[in-house]
């Protein structure tokens, strides 16, 4: 289970628990969030996608389906395109999947760690708990530079998702106000076995996830063969 941008494993949890009577379920911080220390290595998706590999070799795990919420579910995809072997059903929820110059720079609008300190200290102080050992001004600095260069050159391009057979359950919420509906049904017309589903009266926060709804569809996917 693989988290997203500017977040950690612990919005997971809720999840686990869901699916925790049902499968073995893993997650973990991505470098840089939650309690896990920075790298040095800067914030891009090739890095994310080996750590996954390495965290499934720590833990003897030659192959997995795997959740990506927002940014993990972009992992996901970038797993199975370039690890195929270690990577089987794949479900992703509330994944952007389009990135341009002017997307990235819209988006990297929303990572003003100053103005979010001001008129979000809420938010702010939700960050400065979630993130224990790196500054998580510095985290939404580090997602804004990813950003950049995702604009500039899309680590997925369209033709991509063609070369992905894993069967795969592609998710969005109607009330998503960060991912598009068209950006995702073109996703999931390129891929060659996937499965599209809109969840009725869901933002894009995890937080509001309706659990129920999330398991009564997810597990009937995991489960067909």
């Amino acid at each position: 289970m693989l988290h997203g941008a500017i977040g950690s494993s612990a919005q997971l949890c809720p999840l686990a628990q869901v699916l925790g009577t049902k499968y073995s379920c893993h997650s973990f911080d991505f470098s840089g969030h939650g309690q896990k220390a920075a790298s040095g290595i800067p914030y891009c998706v090739a890095a994310f996608a080996s750590e996954t590999i390495g965290y499934m070799d720590d833990h003897n795990i030659a192959r997995a389906d795997v959740f990506g919420y927002s940014m993990g579910g972009y992992v996901a995809m970038y797993l199975a395109l370039h690890f195929p072997e270690r990577i089987g059903k794949i479900i992703t929820l509330a994944t952007k999947f389009q990135w341009n110059e002017s997307i990235a720079a819209k988006e990297i609008l929303m990572l003003d760690a100053e103005k979010i300190a001001v008129k979000l200290p809420a938010f702010a102080k939700t960050l400065n708990e979630r993130h224990t050992t790196t500054d998580w001004k510095d985290v939404l600095k580090a997602t804004a530079t990813m950003m950049t260069a995702m604009g500039t050159d899309n680590p997925l391009k369209l033709s991509d998702y063609s070369q992905i057979p894993h069967q795969t359950l592609v998710m969005l919420g109607d009330r998503d106000k960060m991912v598009t509906l068209e950006e995702t049904v073109n996703i999931y017309r390129s891929l060659p076995d996937a499965q599209l589903c809109i969840l009725p009266g869901t933002a894009h926060p995890i937080e509001q996830l309706n659990l129920q709804l999330f398991e009564a569809i997810a597990v009937p996917f995991l489960q067909a063969t």
